[in-house]
């Protein structure tokens, strides 16, 4: 992806193409629904459309000088974004949470969500546990993801590990929901994007 001439939409967030340490970057912040958690907030790629294949991006997040006590310095990616952005599955991480001494707080290092319903707030609600877990990262510092989409099941990488950080076999919107793909971010995050790879099989 060339950050420079890629347009995008500001859904609930603003953005805008900048340079970090001397690279071009897509910075994003969320603006609206500012104490709602998992929702729709992101950059969305224009004209984009994925259904199977991979999804590679780099990912760097600070917490806003205004940032809640509660802000994990949230960043990832949403995908098969339909038109009306009122679905989507996301998968993100929290990086205040990668190192710490907390053992609850460690194992939601990664967090995989489905739009409307399936929110973190849902999942923890019912003491589901299997669509979130632990990851070595932190903030300032540039994190590898890859997704694998394939039908239902998402598996997700970081830092070119080979062991995966996340995997879903059920996302919630089935195995055919196809759409647009999103640079997400969530409350008190300053969020920059960079080296996006789309590798896409139907």
């Amino acid at each position: 992806m060339n950050f420079e001439t890629t347009p995008v939409e500001a859904v609930n967030i603003s953005s805008e193409y900048t340079t970090l340490n001397g690279e071009p970057v897509l910075r994003v912040v969320k603006k609206e629904k500012l104490m709602e958690f998992d929702e729709n907030t992101y950059a969305k790629l224009i004209h984009s459309s994925f259904h199977n294949g991979t999804i590679e991006v780099k990912m760097l997040s600070r917490l806003l000088p205004d940032a809640p006590d509660f802000a994990r310095g949230f960043i990832g990616i949403a995908f098969r974004i339909n038109e009306d952005d009122t679905q989507f599955e996301s998968f993100y991480v929290r990086p205040t949470n990668g190192r710490i001494d907390d053992p609850i707080r460690k194992n939601r290092g990664v967090q995989y969500f489905s739009y409307p319903k399936y929110t973190f707030d849902y999942f923890r609600n019912l003491g589901i546990t299997d669509f979130e877990g632990p990851a070595d990262i932190g903030l300032d510092e540039w994190i590898s993801l890859k997704a694998v989409i394939h039908g239902a099941k998402g598996t997700f990488y970081l830092n070119d590990n080979e062991e995966p950080a996340l995997v879903v076999d059920n996302m919630k919107h089935g195995a055919d929901a196809r759409g647009a793909i999103g640079f997400f971010v969530d409350i008190g995050t300053e969020a920059f994007f960079k080296d996006l790879k789309i590798t896409a099989i139907d």
